[in-house]
């Protein structure tokens, strides 16, 4: 049998399916971060994210920057029929990952108890080693899933993050409640929580390295011509090394972050340990809900990086505009109702979800409200710097996230040692922090893109609005069905379908989705027709 070509999708079609594998991905996450507070309590909450909060930046140093690379470089090759090049830019970036993968997985494991101790949380230190391989294998899977999105194909990389989050329920839940049954040790049941994560990453490197050898097989019988491998991987570094740079060293400054946040709060306002271990706890939970919404923009991201560097290729400016507008009016439809509802019903969805007593709910009700309302900037944040990088601009989006990181670690640092703010100070330094991005971003486009610039302003103002029409809906549904229903898991479920079925008649009535948003989608014509959008 003849090797068969790939099959290429268009940018909306590509993120709904990283859409929909990430909506299962969180469910399943779900099903995993809920019941393990339960599990091992705020505290071992706590040493979990620690974990992963120095995980994401050898994380973030690995995978930021190479992945978007090879999605440039690689959709370049395909628009000009260049396939043997795709081939060589995989195996370039291959080296590079492996060689970040070996060393990041190594320090993690060997210095774990020095990473603890350095983040002022030394019962993380198990959590740490168990999370150590996953760097390596992560980096391997990046090569793959690179390959893929370069062409516009978004399927293996969902199906691999579907593989990932059921070894991480499955294991890490058992794992996790195996070690507190038999030894009622936190620590090391942390790190069993954390076991999953890593045997997840070794399944899904195992699929997408079956899928790339069927893939790889088709690419050599195409031909074409072929840059030597130390071009090649000099031209991935070139555009590779800035976006990392901006990404990690936002993530070290969320970083260090962590460790002013549990100073002050152990030093100016003289918590003790297992107090600030606990609202620490409560605010990473709190941060989850805040990190849900932007896991959904994450797609549109990778879709619209190889798709807007396609037309840009060609010079086809009016299709990237296009492309780049839709972006945008799919994130403030995604973006912008979750960030209402997070503020709205943070208590109830607190109450519901984490089981918060009046106690936790005292902390966890505001931090969650400054939450909701960073939610949308945080989206458009990934979304502009996606944007400016498709264009080649790497090095503005590296300004702007170090300059909005700055800003967060100053506020935090004043905020959260005032103990009338105490963890609170975190949140609202979060909001600054994407405040300042976004509009440095913003202005930057306008000056460098020109009359190429989205209207991204003017394409937030009917989402906004049919957005506060649904907060005011969902507030006041909640408020009505509390009074007659006693389960406030009920009674927020509720509040949440009322809310949702007031924003999509909004957003038909509003003519908020065009007739081009539904060609981008499979069998957009028959959605054009179903929505009566012409």
């Amino acid at each position: 049998m003849n090797p068969q070509p790939m099959k290429k999708q268009s940018f909306l079609h590509g993120a709904a399916i990283l859409a929909l594998a990430t909506f299962i991905v969180k469910i399943i996450g779900a099903c995993y971060k809920i019941p393990l507070v339960g599990i091992i309590d705020n505290a071992g909450y706590g040493y979990f994210t620690t974990a992963y909060d120095i995980y994401s930046v050898l994380l973030t140093i690995s995978t930021a920057g190479l992945p978007v690379a090879m999605s440039r470089m690689i959709s370049e090759s395909q628009a000009l029929g260049h396939h043997a090049q795709i081939k060589r830019i995989y195996r370039a970036s291959l080296y590079v990952f492996l060689t970040i993968g070996i060393v990041g997985s190594g320090g993690m494991l060997l210095l774990c108890r020095q990473l603890a101790e350095f983040m002022e949380s030394p019962n993380s230190w198990a959590a740490i080693a168990a999370l150590a391989p996953a760097v390596l294998f992560v980096c391997v899977i990046s090569s793959y899933r690179g390959f893929f999105q370069g062409q516009s194909n978004m399927t293996p990389t969902s199906i691999s993050q579907v593989y990932e989050a059921l070894c991480k329920l499955f294991i890490g839940l058992g794992a996790a409640w195996f070690v507190m049954d038999t030894t009622q040790d936190v620590v090391l049941a942390a790190g069993g929580a954390i076991l999953g994560v890593t045997v997840g990453t070794i399944v899904s490197m195992v699929y997408l390295g079956i899928k790339y050898r069927k893939a790889a097989a088709f690419l050599d019988t195409q031909g074409g011509p072929v840059k030597p491998l130390g071009v090649t991987i000099k031209q991935l570094l070139s555009i590779a090394i800035p976006i990392t740079l901006g990404a990690a060293g936002l993530q070290l400054i969320n970083l260090m972050d962590a460790k002013i946040v549990m100073g002050r709060l152990l030093g100016a306002v003289g918590f003790t340990q297992a107090h600030a271990d606990e609202v620490k706890g409560i605010y990473n939970f709190c941060q989850t809900m805040f990190n849900l919404p932007a896991a959904f923009i994450v797609p549109i991201t990778v879709s619209i990086i190889p798709s807007i560097t396609g037309y840009l290729t060609v010079k086809d400016y009016k299709s990237t505009l296009m492309v780049e507008e839709s972006a945008v009016r799919i994130t403030a439809l995604l973006g912008l109702p979750c960030g209402v509802g997070l503020a709205v019903l943070s208590g109830p969805i607190l109450t519901m979800l984490a089981k918060y007593g009046p106690t936790e709910l005292a902390t966890g009700n505001p931090i969650l409200r400054v939450f909701g309302a960073a939610v949308i900037l945080n989206c458009l944040v990934l979304l502009t710097n996606a944007m400016m990088q498709a264009h080649g601009n790497v090095t503005t989006p590296l300004i702007d996230m170090l300059i909005g990181g700055i800003v967060k670690v100053v506020v935090n640092f004043v905020l959260v040692g005032m103990p009338q703010f105490n963890i609170i100070g975190a949140p609202i330094g979060t909001f600054c922090c994407y405040f300042t991005i976004i509009s440095l971003n913003l202005l930057a486009m306008k000056r460098m893109q020109k009359e190429h610039s989205p209207r991204i302003i003017r394409t937030l103002l009917k989402p906004l609005i049919a957005s506060l029409i649904m907060g005011a809906a969902a507030w006041a549904a909640y408020g009505l069905l509390s009074r007659f229903i006693s389960s406030n898991s009920i009674a927020c479920l509720g509040a949440i379908a009322i809310a949702g079925c007031v924003y999509l008649v909004l957003v038909v009535a509003l003519r908020i989705i065009t007739k081009e948003d539904c060609m981008l989608l499979p069998k957009g014509e028959k959605i054009a027709k179903l929505l009566k959008i012409n």
